[in-house]
C-alpha cells in the first residue's frame, strides 16, 4: 500500500461575488480531485489548535501528525534544520524575510508595501544576503541564504522581548507598531540601520529598480524559537517516506520527522514551479518507500498577493500536473495507495492572510468505492459534514487516519 499526503497550501477560501458566490476552489477546474472525492470520503479537519496562529508551521505540523501543543517551538528553528543549520540553546532562529518596506528609520513609520520583495529570485536573493552578512554579520547576528526572499537570521543571546509578526499579515499595511519594536532595541536598531544602507545601494536593488520591479528594501525577522525535539515517523508508524516541497519549512520538517527531503530543480513556491519535477519526483521516492508528502505553495502566495487569476490557476494546476499524474502513474503501477488531499489552511482573498477555519479534507481509497458523487470544495464538505452530523477531525490525527493507524 502507498499512502500519499497532498497539500494545496492556502487553497481554501471563502464566496466571492467576482465568482458568482462560488470560492476558487469551486470555480476552478479540478477534475482529477472532483472525481477521487466522488468515490471517496469528504470530511472537515481542524489543523490549528484553539490559542495557536494559523501559520504554515503550526498546519503542516499537524497534517505530519505532530501535535502543536507538545512540540511547536517557532516556525524559524524548523527552515533552520532544512537549511543544515544547527541551532545551540543559546541561538534563537529568526525567518528573515526581504521585504519592500516604505519606512523612516528616524520616526520608525513604516508601511508593507511587498511581504516578499516582488518574489525576489534566489540569485538576486542570494547576492543581497551574502552582503548583509558581510557588513551586518557579527558575534549576535549571522544570516543564512534560504529560497527567494525567504532566509534565515540566528541570533545568540536572549529572547528580544518582543514578538513579531508576519509580514504577509500586514501587506498593504501601516505596520509602524511592529517596526519599531526592532529600533528600540540598539542591537537591532543598529542592524536594521545598516541593512538599510546596504540595500539601498546594492548592484541588485538598483537593478530592480531601473527594470520597473520592487526592490528589497529591508529585512523582517519574524518566526523565532529555539531547535525543537520530535519523534521520527519512522518510529511512531513504522513508514519511510518522502517530502515534495520548495519551502525550507516544509523540509524542515521532513527533516525533523526523519523523512528525505526530494530535489527538484526549479520548485520555486509559486505558480511558475516546477510541476513536472514534483510529481517525478514523488513517484520515484514511491518506488521504494510508503509515504510522500506533496505540497504546492502557489494557492498561498496568490491569496496573499491578492491575484485571484493566480489563486485559479495554482489550484487547476495542483489538480492538473500533481494530483492527476500521481493518480494515472499509480494506476497504470496497480498500485493500491491511499491518498489524503487538503490544505493547511484557508488564504482567503478578502483578507490576504490566513485564517484557522476547519479545511475540507478528501480521503481517497483505490479498494473502495464509497459512491458519495460530490465535488471537492468548501460547499460540498459543509453539506457532507452537517449530513453526517460529524465535527472537524484534529489535525494531528490525519496521518494515523491515512495510515489506518492508531494515533500514538
Amino acid at each position: 500500500m502507498k499512502y500519499l499526503l497532498l497539500v494545496g497550501d492556502g487553497m481554501g477560501d471563502y464566496p466571492l461575488a467576482e465568482l458568482g458566490g462560488k470560492t476558487p476552489l469551486e470555480a476552478a477546474r479540478t477534475p482529477t480531485m472532483d472525481a477521487l472525492c466522488g468515490q471517496g470520503e469528504l470530511f472537515f479537519a481542524q489543523t490549528v489548535p484553539e490559542g495557536y496562529p494559523p501559520g504554515s508551521d503550526v498546519a503542516n505540523m499537524s497534517l505530519l501528525g505532530y501535535d502543536p501543543a507538545r512540540y511547536y517551538t517557532g516556525r524559524a528553528p524548523l527552515e533552520a534544520a532544512a537549511m543544515g543549520v544547527h541551532l545551540a540553546a543559546d541561538e534563537i532562529a529568526f525567518r528573515c524575510n526581504l521585504v519592500t518596506l516604505d519606512y523612516d528609520l528616524a520616526s520608525g513609520q513604516a508601511a508593507m508595501v511587498d511581504f516578499a520583495a516582488g518574489h525576489i529570485g534566489n540569485d538576486e536573493s542570494h547576492q543581497l544576503i551574502a552582503a548583509l552578512q558581510a557588513a551586518c554579520g557579527s558575534a549576535m547576528f549571522h544570516f543564512y541564504p534560504g529560497v527567494s526572499y525567504r532566509h534565515l537570521l540566528v541570533v545568540k543571546g536572549e529572547h528580544p522581548g518582543f514578538v513579531p509578526v508576519p509580514p504577509h499579515d500586514h501587506s498593504g499595511r501601516d505596520v509602524s507598531e511592529y517596526f519599531r519594536n526592532y529600533l528600540r532595541l540598539p542591537a537591532w536598531r543598529e542592524l536594521l540601520t545598516t541593512a538599510s544602507a546596504v540595500l539601498a545601494t546594492h548592484p541588485v536593488n538598483v537593478a530592480r529598480q531601473k527594470a520597473g520591479k520592487k526592490p528589497a528594501t529591508m529585512i523582517w525577522p519574524w518566526g523565532e524559537g529555539k531547535a525543537p525535539s520530535m519523534p521520527a515517523l519512522a518510529a511512531r508508524f513504522g513508514i519511510s517516506g518522502t517530502m515534495v516541497s520548495a519551502v525550507d519549512l516544509l523540509k524542515g520538517l521532513a527533516v525533523v520527522g526523519g523523512l528525505d527531503v526530494a530535489s527538484v530543480s526549479g520548485a520555486t513556491g509559486y505558480i511558475d514551479t516546477n510541476y513536472a519535477g514534483k510529481a517525478r519526483a514523488a513517484l520515484d521516492a514511491l518506488e521504494n518507500q510508503d509515504f510522500v508528502f506533496v505540497h504546492l505553495e502557489g494557492p498561498d502566495e496568490a491569496g496573499h498577493q491578492g491575484i485571484l487569476a493566480d489563486k485559479i490557476q495554482a489550484i487547476e494546476d495542483f489538480d492538473g500536473r500533481i494530483v492527476a499524474p500521481l493518480v494515472a502513474a499509480l494506476q497504470e503501477r496497480n498500485e493500491e495507495f491511499r491518498a489524503l488531499i487538503t490544505m493547511d489552511h484557508f488564504t482567503p482573498m478578502a483578507i490576504r492572510t490566513h485564517s484557522r477555519d476547519a479545511v475540507p479534507v478528501l480521503l481517497y481509497d483505490s479498494r473502495h468505492d464509497s459512491a458519495l458523487r460530490l465535488p471537492f470544495c468548501e460547499s460540498a464538505c459543509l453539506d457532507e459534514a452537517r449530513r453526517a452530523g460529524a465535527a472537524p477531525v484534529t489535525g494531528h490525527h490525519l496521518l494515523a487516519r491515512l495510515l489506518e493507524q492508531k494515533e500514538d
